[in-house]
């Protein structure tokens, strides 16, 4: 191994100049300031020189000469019955029923076909404070993770978007055939 001192190695370098400013001439900023200062001077002198504005003499207030009165139409009749008839009049409105469906909501968020990636889903689902379960079709080899049922489709859109806030997607609503 060759000796060799690095320490002096660096010193055959040339030192680089730095470039040096222009100087500015202080003569232009001086000259600049006097300038500002006399110009703010004469204002405040040519302000100070405005005579006081008199006050105005109070006159006596002159007395208003009466106007005549104007003499005013009839008031318009009413044209419309309303007033009148509205109290007395009465609407008969027939209103359907309001059939509220008996067939629940389910949400479905995920079909695999390992129940171990089922699981893994459910437990996903389990984090988020929703209770879900597995369900597997006679004759299918698919793996549903389910949610619900739901009375309203309201509840199931509610923890629809808590699961999407939680990245849990894709979940399908729909109504649980029976």
């Amino acid at each position: 191994m060759a000796n060799r001192d690095y320490v002096k190695r660096g010193a055959n370098k040339k030192p680089t100049k730095k470039k040096v400013a222009p100087k500015r001439k202080p003569w232009r900023s001086g000259i600049l300031a006097i300038l500002l200062v006399g110009v703010f001077g004469f204002g405040i002198y040519s302000l100070s020189q405005d005579p006081e504005p008199q006050q105005p003499v109070s006159q006596p207030p002159v007395k208003a000469k009466p106007k005549p009165e104007k003499v005013l139409p009839p008031p318009p009749e009413e044209q419309w019955d309303y007033v009148e008839t509205l109290p007395s009049r009465k609407v008969e409105v027939e209103a359907k029923e309001q059939v509220i469906s008996a067939i629940p909501y389910i949400m479905q968020c995920g079909a695999y076909k390992t129940e171990a990636q089922a699981e893994a889903r459910k437990l996903d689902v389990a984090f988020q404070g929703i209770k879900s379960e597995i369900r597997k079709k006679d004759g299918s080899s698919w793996y549903r993770v389910v949610l619900g049922p739901y009375v309203q489709k309201r509840d199931a859109e509610r923890d629809k978007h808590k699961l999407q806030r939680a990245k849990i997607e894709p979940c399908a609503i729909w109504k649980e055939s029976q």
